[in-house]
């Protein structure tokens, strides 16, 4: 249990790392949390920044999810629990510690792309399964929030499609994918009220497939 506990504690703590604030006042001598949408995460970090400091940023928390999943979980090796709980809760913990991170007032961001990491390591094709379906939300709309959104709901039916398939996916991964999604949801509950309003921001330049939904839609 001791394991577990260092594992775990590891893990918040290193989810905790608040990429976007470190880049925003690193190199631009400036605070994400004030401007743009407010949320200390890559989205906003592309919007403010630009594209390079945002796909550092991504590519840092997305780094936070696997590191918690493959290296932190080792710390419980010789616990008496499933290999795929012990790594999905270390992930857990470094998504839990991205959103609420204790380094920056426990006010981070939205934890979706510490989550994928998570997710890539732990089951690699629902997790490319949910990657096209962010890249298809986001080329066809220009907003990342519905690519976030489109991933966390195709994650679970892909795991349950792979499952019924045949292919080995635990219960531990499913019930993990199913707390996931209503998670991802929560924290982007602004932007669901956006969207609803249209009023969410897009970057028209990523909407390379915007035939597919017409030409109509939130404004940029």
């Amino acid at each position: 249990m001791i394991g577990i506990a260092a594992a775990l504690s590891f893990s918040y703590i290193l989810g905790s790392f608040p990429t976007s604030i470190v880049v925003g006042k690193l190199f631009f001598h400036r605070d994400i949390r004030t401007e743009g949408s407010g949320n200390a995460g890559g989205t906003n970090t592309f919007r403010v920044f630009g594209w390079k400091a945002g796909i550092l940023v991504v590519l840092v928390d997305v780094g936070k999810g696997v590191a918690a999943t493959l290296l932190a979980s080792r710390l419980a090796a010789g616990a008496p629990f499933p290999l795929d709980a012990v790594r999905l809760a270390c992930g857990s913990a470094a998504t839990i510690g991205h959103v609420w991170t204790v380094f920056a007032g426990f006010r981070g961001g939205k934890g979706v792309a510490t989550a994928a990491g998570t997710l890539a390591a732990v089951a690699p094709l629902p997790f490319l399964a949910a990657l096209a379906a962010f890249a298809l939300g986001i080329l066809s709309t220009g907003i990342v929030s519905v690519g976030s959104l489109s991933a966390a709901v195709v994650f679970p039916l892909s795991a349950l499609i792979l499952r019924a398939a045949g292919l080995p996916v635990s219960n531990v991964l499913l019930g993990f994918s199913l707390v996931l999604a209503p998670l991802i949801f929560w924290t982007h509950r602004k932007n669901i009220r956006r969207l609803i309003r249209g009023e969410e921001n897009r970057f028209e330049k990523l909407r390379v497939l915007r035939g597919l939904f017409g030409n109509k839609g939130p404004r940029s």
